[in-house]
Formats: structure tokens, sequence, C-alpha cells
């Protein structure tokens, strides 16, 4: 290739990275944890961290930018909510975190009213950048950011049951001795415990979950009695585990929203189960939940609309349900 050609090459890319701006908002444990994985991914060339306590996230921005020397070029600042114009991607995870015994939706009317203050502030200064909400209850904030903010439907995605998925896929990917990348299995529906596995959708390296053990060089080393209960269960309960261990969850979190910060930057399209805005998606309306959706530079391409059972239907319908009554009983 001609040295020219190449370093025109390098000029776009690097035009490309310059212009590459990520603001987080809220400096605890999960934002935190976004932003140092962001500078280790290479995601972002500017990363801006804002917090309520200015002190705290000052502190965080010089911890993660001191190890710039180690990763690619990127400049890490805390930052006012002015400071957020210009952001490609602006990422929500302030809030009160969840405590031991407390369910994602006690969150509800306390993180509604501190999302109605920080929505207020930053969209004014970002109103072209791309959403992501990871605070809880995530479906609920979700649909409230959607009601208050003016921002356009397709530049608003909530983390959803994104790490749900990879817990289920993880804990497939050991039953089946395969790396979770050949594992294709989601969540759907709330963040929570109305959360459900679309079991006849499941799929393992083109295998149904179910027909995959008989065909595969491992069958010996296989147990599958069809534990769809069993593993439920587990996904469902490994966020309160962890919350029971060391008192709150931030790694897998913070991987899975930097995940998709970077499908947002990719033109290809990828299917990721995230919340969004429902118009009558599988008899489901005005409520956010999970279902496969097309994620992109737009944000929210569309959903990808998978034929469900007659009782996963029915599953999707509860989830949004119980949505529906926490989303009545909050104010907004």
């Amino acid at each position: 290739m001609p040295l020219l050609l190449i370093l025109w090459i390098d000029l776009l890319t690097m035009e490309e990275f310059i212009m590459s701006k990520i603001s987080v908002i809220g400096a605890g444990s999960v934002g935190a944890t976004i932003a140092n994985d962001l500078m280790i991914q290479g995601v972002a060339s500017e990363i801006v961290l804002v917090d309520v306590n200015k002190k705290k996230a000052l502190g965080e921005a010089l911890d993660i930018y001191q190890g710039a020397p180690f990763c690619s070029p990127a400049v890490v600042r805390a930052g006012e909510y002015a400071d957020v114009e210009g952001s490609d991607i602006v990422v929500i995870t302030c809030g009160m975190a969840r405590k031991p015994g407390m369910t994602r939706l006690d969150l509800a009317q306390v993180n509604v009213n501190i999302l109605k203050d920080v929505a207020g502030n930053v969209t004014q200064y970002a109103p072209d950048a791309i959403y992501v909400i990871v605070s809880n209850p995530v479906d609920v904030l979700t649909y409230v950011f959607h009601k208050i903010s003016g921002i356009p439907e397709n530049q608003i995605i909530g983390s959803g049951t994104i790490l749900d998925t990879s817990r289920l896929q993880s804990t497939l990917a050991k039953r089946f001795c395969i790396s979770p990348k050949n594992v294709h299995a989601h969540v759907y529906g709330e963040h929570g415990d109305s959360q459900f596995v679309p079991w006849s959708l499941a799929h393992i390296a083109n295998n149904h979950v179910d027909s995959y053990a008989e065909h595969s060089p491992d069958k010996d080393k296989i147990v599958w009695d069809k534990d769809y209960a069993e593993i439920e269960e587990f996904v469902k309960k490994s966020g309160a585990q962890i919350i029971e261990n060391k008192g709150a969850t931030f790694y897998a979190v913070a991987m899975s929203v930097v995940h998709i910060c970077k499908c947002i930057y990719s033109d290809a399209g990828t299917a990721l189960s995230v919340s969004t805005m429902m118009h009558g998606e599988y008899g489901v309306e005005d409520v956010c939940l999970s279902t496969l959706v097309l994620v992109d530079r737009s944000g929210v391409r569309g959903k990808i609309m998978n034929p469900l059972t007659e009782e996963e239907l029915g599953k999707m319908r509860t989830s949004a349900e119980k949505l529906r009554s926490v989303i009545d009983q909050v104010q907004f």
C-alpha cells in the first residue's frame, strides 16, 4: 500500500478517535469503573466525570488518567454539566445504590427525583448525544427519561438486561463446556424479578440448547436436565448475592456498559438485550423493558422481533404489567 494512502488512513482514524467523547454522570463505584474501563479499552479520546461530589469526581479522574501511559491516548477529567457539551454518549449512573435486602424497585422514587434533576441539567448541553441509562430501577428510569428529557427515542438506551444476559450466557457456557461467545441466549423483560429467558430462542453453536449436548464432542461431560428454573433463579439472584458478599456490584455492569458504548460507535449494528420504549411489540405498550435491539451509531436502530411462544408472551406481558404498576406510583 502506498505510504501516502497509509498516512491518509491513519489521519482519518485519528480524526475519528479525537472526536470520540463520553461523559459519565455519577462518579460512584459504577461510574468510576465505567470510566476506567473506557480508558483501558480505548473507547473514547475524552472521558468526562460529573458528580455532585466534585472532589470525588476529581479524585477518580486523576486516578484513572494517571494510567494513561499504559492505554490508548485519552484525556480523563472531572467537569460540570456544561462540560458534557459535544459528547457522543452520556452514561447516567447517579443515584442511590441498592443495599442488601433492597429490590431495584424499592429505589424508584428517590432515583426518579435524582434523574429529574440530572436530565434538566445535562440535556441542554448535549441534545444530540446518545444516552445510556444505568441507574436502577433502570427500566423505570429509562421510561421517565423518555418522558421528561425531550431526547428522541432512538437516542435513549437503558442498560436493561444486558448484564443478566451476560450472567445467563456465562453460566450456560460452564454447563456446556464452551465459550460464552457461542451461547446465544438472552434475558427479556424487566431488569429484576419478573425477567425471563425465552428458552425457545436459546441456541448454542447453532443447536437449540436442549439438543446441543448430543451433538457436542463434550457430551460425556455435559449434564443437562433442562434446568430452566434453576438457571433463571441463579441469574435473578446473582446481583443480590454479590451485594450480600461485597456490598455492591460494579465490575460486570461496567463491562456491559462499555460494550454498549463500543456497539454505539460501530456501524455494523449489534443485537443487545437493552431497555427501550415499547409501542405494541409483543402486546406491550408504553413501558420500557428489554428485548433484542439493534444498536449502532444512531443509537436504537430498531427491535428484532423474534417469535415467542404463548407462554413467553405471557411472561413478557406480566413483566410489563409489573413495571407499569411501579411507573403509575412514582411522581415525575
